[in-house]
């Protein structure tokens, strides 16, 4: 699976409660690793990021920028990969600093931006019951 976590820009958190970086990492990694076979052996050209927040959207737990597979033809040659940004700060911010939960939480929101990578919409996951 070409897709690797390329970077974070966050302050380490001093809270002993909360998880540190490593074990973040571990749960994004965790949730890349959970995705199916088929689904994981089609993901193509994607860099992960773990940043605080999005500074013009705080609420937003996570983001997906890029061409979806569905979206692509053959032109998609030498493109800059996909980017999905996991933003720490705001999943600890509206799920608290409980390690199940957030981690739960954290989880799903790797899921979901990989689900746009696929080409599937919010309005899909609504359908879906998996938003």
């Amino acid at each position: 699976m070409p897709c690797e976590l390329a970077g974070r820009r966050y302050a380490e958190t001093v809270d002993d409660d909360a998880p540190d970086t490593q074990e973040f990492e571990e749960w994004v990694r965790e949730a890349i690793d959970s995705l199916p076979p088929e689904l994981a052996d089609a993901v193509s050209n994607v860099e992960i990021l773990i940043e605080d927040s999005d500074p013009s959207h705080p609420e937003r737990l996570g983001l997906y920028q890029g061409i979806p597979l569905t979206g692509r033809s053959r032109g998609y040659v030498w493109a800059l990969p996909d980017r999905i940004t996991i933003y720490r700060g705001s999943l600890e911010r509206v799920y608290g600093r409980n390690r199940e939960r957030l981690k739960e939480r954290a989880q799903h929101v790797v899921r979901h931006e990989f689900a746009h990578h696929f080409g599937i919409s919010d309005a899909r996951l609504h359908e879906l019951e998996r938003y």
